[in-house]
């Protein structure tokens, strides 16, 4: 795909480039500011005063002092802070120094945020499975043609060369494997973003194929991987789950429709069943308005696995044996808890309402900051409080708000001490890009419970630091915001003809303050993952307008 060739033409440019363009010194959310939140800009090296200018006529608009020094060690830098939150004119702007410095443009509107959001959700559109998709985006054009047709074989279930239909659903990273576990705290995550945020997602077109009538496209993407995900349980009707659908070992970077090597379903985990239960009682709920016979099916495949659960009690892990693909190794209490808590939200069954609350007393309600596919404990305690059924435990919804708020405000005093905003901290591991975009649902969480406008200040730093208010002062999501990853870690990206990266996918980022390449064979800092994507797109969704 993209050459040595182009890259040093890249440089070359930035090198030849005038200082007044673009300037290292002011890191910034490219993507732009909403007209009555804060807007905030890190500046590098010394710095006092800096102006707001309007882009088209270069007049001065607004100018401040910047606070600082602040010295922060991970970054081993000094870094002070324009403040701009005050100016609220809607237009597009650029921030410059006294030296001539300056930044990118960027936009204040109340639409800001809806390119990023479209470009960033159709982004799961172009990872399906089993059919062929294409798009275009900034005058590139990408496409692969119908793939891995003959999912899956049953070789692994004592059924040797015996297929069954495993067609579609969307390939889970930058590799083209999939993954129940992994797909169910994606799935999960975009049906709390259209439980919170309907009214904001439903009226977006997202320009899709036709394969679920009279959905909303926001749902009809998801129903691709519902779909899927149906497909994934034993065909003997015990309830037991598949792990995941892959090859036993990853495929070279060849594109999606040129992989022809065998893929395998697995063996059952309780982890992946009960992370199917959950994902498939939310589709009972979200899909009953549009489809009631398929809401009614996932349903029934939901307390069928329930019923495996409970048969179960003891965690069936999930052994790779021959397999060298995704692990997604995780124990299963979470997603129990998770599962029953969604199957009460759709049922109001007692059963399920004494199970999740029993787990949540054992777990001493306990709320993560920093959490991921490996538990997902957060989305069962956040369905039951959020719940408007009616029927908890009054002491258990107080505990659970409490926690909530508690690490609700310790995510904004992280952010705030951050020189760049990031509400992580000083935290950096695989994929943690994707927990900084997933903290948003706790603080949009907690603001549903307590609305402290610092709650949603931080979300948007979260996301303002995802789109250049960062070390690196790059956007971390290809083909949006400025100076965005080339070299994505992503079979699709990386076996095409195109110059650019497909679009719209967040990047895992550093594990150091510093240590983020954008390098296509470092897979541990630049890989893709639908877990990742999902909390990027509920992050956007809540400041989407229409």
């Amino acid at each position: 795909m993209k050459s040595v060739f182009f890259l040093l033409i890249f440089l070359s440019i930035l090198s030849c480039a005038p200082a007044k363009k673009q300037s290292a010194s002011i890191h910034i959310n490219t993507i732009g500011f909403l007209p009555d939140a804060a807007k905030k800009a890190s500046l590098t090296g010394e710095a006092g005063q800096f102006f707001v200018k309007e882009a088209a006529t270069n007049e001065l608009v607004f100018e401040g002092t910047a606070r600082g020094p602040f010295s922060q060690d991970d970054v081993d830098q000094d870094v002070w802070i324009a403040d701009f939150s005050t100016f609220t004119n809607p237009g597009k702007f650029y921030l410059e120094l006294p030296d001539g410095a300056r930044s990118v443009e960027f936009e204040i509107g109340n639409d800001v945020y809806k390119p990023a959001f479209y470009t960033s959700m159709r982004a799961f559109y172009l990872w399906r499975c089993g059919m062929a998709v294409e798009g275009t985006h900034n005058g590139q054009h990408f496409a692969h043609n119908a793939c891995h047709l003959e999912d899956g074989y049953e070789d692994y279930l004592g059924k040797a060369d015996s297929r069954r239909d495993g067609t579609g659903g969307w390939h889970d990273a930058g590799d083209y494997g999939k993954y129940t576990v992994n797909a169910g705290i994606t799935v999960g995550m975009l049906f709390m973003a259209w439980e919170q945020f309907q009214h904001q997602l439903e009226p977006i077109a997202l320009d899709l194929p036709e394969t679920a009538v009279g959905f909303p496209d926001f749902l009809k993407e998801l129903k691709w991987e519902t779909d899927w995900l149906l497909k994934m349980p034993y065909p003997d009707g015990s309830g037991r789950v598949s792990h995941k659908l892959t090859r036993t070992n990853f495929a070279p970077f060849i594109k999606a429709h040129e992989d022809q090597e065998k893929r395998f379903f697995t063996e059952w985990s309780s982890a992946a069943t009960a992370s199917f239960v959950a994902v498939m009682a939310q589709a009972a709920r979200y899909f009953k308005p549009y489809d009631e016979a398929y809401a009614a099916q996932c349903l029934d495949a939901a307390i069928l696995s329930y019923q495996i659960l409970k048969a179960n009690p003891e965690h069936k892990r999930f052994e790779q044996g021959d397999f060298k693909t995704g692990g997604y190794q995780s124990a299963d209490v979470d997603d129990r808890l998770w599962a029953a808590a969604e199957l009460w939200k759709t049922t109001g069954d007692a059963e399920y309402l004494h199970d999740f609350e029993q787990g949540a007393t054992a777990m001493d309600f306990k709320i993560d900051e920093n959490w991921d596919w490996s538990d997902v404990s957060n989305l069962g305690m956040f369905a039951y409080v959020l719940s408007e059924r009616g029927g908890q435990n009054p002491e258990i919804v107080e505990k659970l708000k409490q926690n909530i708020l508690a690490v609700a405000d310790q995510i904004v005093e992280q952010g705030d001490a951050d020189v760049y905003g990031r509400p992580l901290g000083g935290r950096y591991y695989w994929g943690c890009n994707g927990t900084v975009a997933r903290q948003v649902m706790n603080l949009q969480t907690a603001f549903r419970i307590s609305p402290d406008e610092s709650y949603r200040e931080t979300a948007l730093d979260a996301i303002g630091h995802l789109f250049g208010r960062n070390y690196y002062n790059r956007s971390y999501v290809t083909g949006l915001g400025a100076n965005p990853p080339l070299y994505p870690h992503d079979r699709n990206s990386g076996s095409d003809e195109v110059e650019h990266p497909w679009p719209g996918y967040l990047v895992g980022g550093g594990h150091s303050a510093t240590g983020w390449k954008d390098e296509q064979e470092d897979f541990a800092t630049n890989e893709i993952a639908i877990n990742w994507q999902a909390a990027l797109v509920y992050a956007l969704a809540g400041f989407v307008e229409n």
